[in-house]
């Protein structure tokens, strides 16, 4: 086996692109947020890609992306701006109402009589609830402040969109440009595999949709049939957090909770049964169909790229922790495993 391989593949150019392919790795470090921005537009082209092609029959390639994007645009929009609407009331009564929830809640747990007889009634409970309503509250002034300052974030979006049309429009172009740089020898196998990888990650971006929808609308429902307070945001939010896997669900649920505990013992039991419910529906029936149909991905190394994205990438790395674990999968079955077999 490796008589055959050494002479094929250790080559003088080989060696010059292997040491090329581990600066650009290196200069892409130091280029964080770009390489970001670029990725994140890569993938969601990808998994708009098929849409152009199909247009691409009837309308030139450059048409087609723009029909694709601004038709993408616009349905985002037709579903957030009734959503904002809808939840903005919910959003400022909630973070006025919080620290009273908190207080609500520390005065049930004093008066349990596993508290009183362990004598940790006597402990600052109301200090420390206190200081978290305040650093609660504090978060959501934040977040309002980080929404009033739009200005590099609609600069931000603006490119994003501007290079997923040029990903869609271009992609050939794109494609062939790149695969220059790889030597003649490694040209095919490189389409090949962006071939795969495009396929993985495209599909990456419609089972997350698939699945926090699958979550949001169940919860939404659920806790307006329940008549829940703040059902609407409380549902948004779940599905949100609910792209963190194992830690998210569970900071919505706390979150849940402590939103409806002063509304008594029923509500409590409602957001359990219906949280319990979008759970099910999505660990059970529609992650695993969409997950095993567009990624093919075992779980752990999800988890893998999740913690590590979350490391040195940050909060947008654990929503591009899948395509990324996607890349390295494919990259290594066909570059190794394949070479092996």
């Amino acid at each position: 086996m490796f008589e055959n391989f050494f002479p094929k593949y250790i080559t003088a150019k080989n060696i010059v692109f292997f040491i090329m392919t581990i600066l650009f790795i290196i200069f892409i470090t130091k280029i964080q947020d770009i390489a970001i921005i670029f990725f994140a537009s890569y993938v969601i082209a990808c998994s708009l890609n098929p849409i152009v092609n199909k247009l691409e029959k009837k309308f030139k390639r450059s048409t087609a992306a723009a029909i694709v994007l601004g038709s993408s645009i616009l349905i985002l929009l037709a579903f957030f701006v009734p959503v904002i609407i809808l939840s903005g009331h919910e959003i400022r009564n909630f973070s006025t109402s919080l620290p009273k929830y908190f207080i609500a809640l520390y005065n049930n747990i004093i008066q349990m009589p596993v508290i009183s007889k362990l004598g940790l009634s006597q402990f600052d409970w109301q200090g420390l609830l206190s200081s978290a309503s305040a650093y609660t509250s504090n978060i959501f002034n934040e977040i309002i402040n980080l929404g009033l300052n739009l200005g590099s974030a609609f600069i931000y979006l603006i490119v994003s969109l501007i290079i997923i049309y040029y990903f869609m429009a271009d992609i050939e172009l794109i494609k062939n440009t790149y695969l220059k740089l790889f030597p003649k020898n490694l040209r095919e196998k490189a389409g090949d595999i962006s071939n795969i990888i495009s396929k993985k990650i495209g599909g990456y971006i419609i089972a997350l949709i698939a699945t926090v929808a699958s979550v949001g609308v169940i919860m939404v429902i659920g806790l307006l049939a329940c008549r829940v307070d703040y059902a609407v945001l409380l549902g948004l939010l779940t599905a949100v957090l609910d792209i963190v896997p194992i830690v998210g669900p569970a900071i919505a649920l706390l979150i849940c909770l402590i939103a409806t505990f002063e509304s008594g013992w029923g509500a409590v039991v409602a957001v359990l049964v219906v949280f319990a419910i979008a759970q099910i529906v999505e660990n059970n029936f529609v992650r695993p169909y969409v997950f095993s149909k567009f990624l093919d991905i075992h779980p752990i190394m999800i988890y893998l790229f999740l913690f590590i994205s979350a490391k040195y990438i940050g909060p947008i790395g654990i929503v591009l922790a899948p395509a990324l674990a996607a890349t390295f999968c494919v990259l290594v079955g066909e570059l190794y495993m394949k070479s092996l077999e």
